[in-house]
């Protein structure tokens, strides 16, 4: 097991602290998709209050490192195994930044999926291996990832060659991020 990205955990675990701090996180509830991350019970309009969880164990991704037979980069595997949680909505200079999380550990088998396809289509055009950790605006093509190699954070679209460089690492990435502001 790689050990965990020090420099991730705390900045991740520091932007957590911020996001709970701003107020309530709701999503809406679903009975089949249950989460240790859910609070109470869902409400009049069918939302249910959550906090994130912290994971105990750091080899979330350790399952497609062997699938691909590669070795990830640590920020990545850091970033994915230290919380369970929703997508949590925060906003960098450059826009608003949606971060993916893991919401139960059925979540994982979906995630690793996801990012096994998008490694595979990287692999099949011959580009550099990216995994993605963040949507940016709505309906926009582009994705945050970290570029594997290197630990730099790119902003991409999948499938296409243009990527651009927005942050030299993970850490420093979410260290600038903001929570979004979001309803009650």
């Amino acid at each position: 097991m790689t050990p965990p990205d020090a420099a991730v955990v705390a900045a991740l675990d520091t932007l957590v602290e911020r996001m709970i701090a701003a107020g309530p996180l709701y999503t809406e509830h679903d009975p089949d998709w249950p989460s240790p991350c859910e609070l109470d019970e869902p409400d009049a309009r069918g939302r249910v209050r959550w906090a994130p969880v912290r994971r105990s164990a750091f080899d979330l991704l350790e399952p497609l490192a062997a699938t691909l037979n590669v070795e990830l980069h640590p920020s990545l595997s850091s970033y994915y195994s230290r919380w369970f949680h929703d997508g949590l909505a925060a906003e960098a200079d450059e826009g608003p930044v949606d971060l993916l999380g893991v919401w139960n550990p059925e979540d994982q088998d979906r995630l690793l999926q996801n990012l096994l396809g998008h490694a595979l289509q990287q692999k099949r055009t011959r580009q550099p291996l990216t995994l993605f950790f963040a949507l940016t605006e709505p309906d926009s093509e582009f994705i945050l990832s970290v570029l594997n190699d290197t630990g730099e954070v790119v902003l991409e679209r999948p499938g296409k060659p243009d990527r651009r460089t927005v942050a030299d690492d993970l850490a420093s990435f979410l260290g600038r991020l903001r929570p979004a502001p979001r309803e009650g």
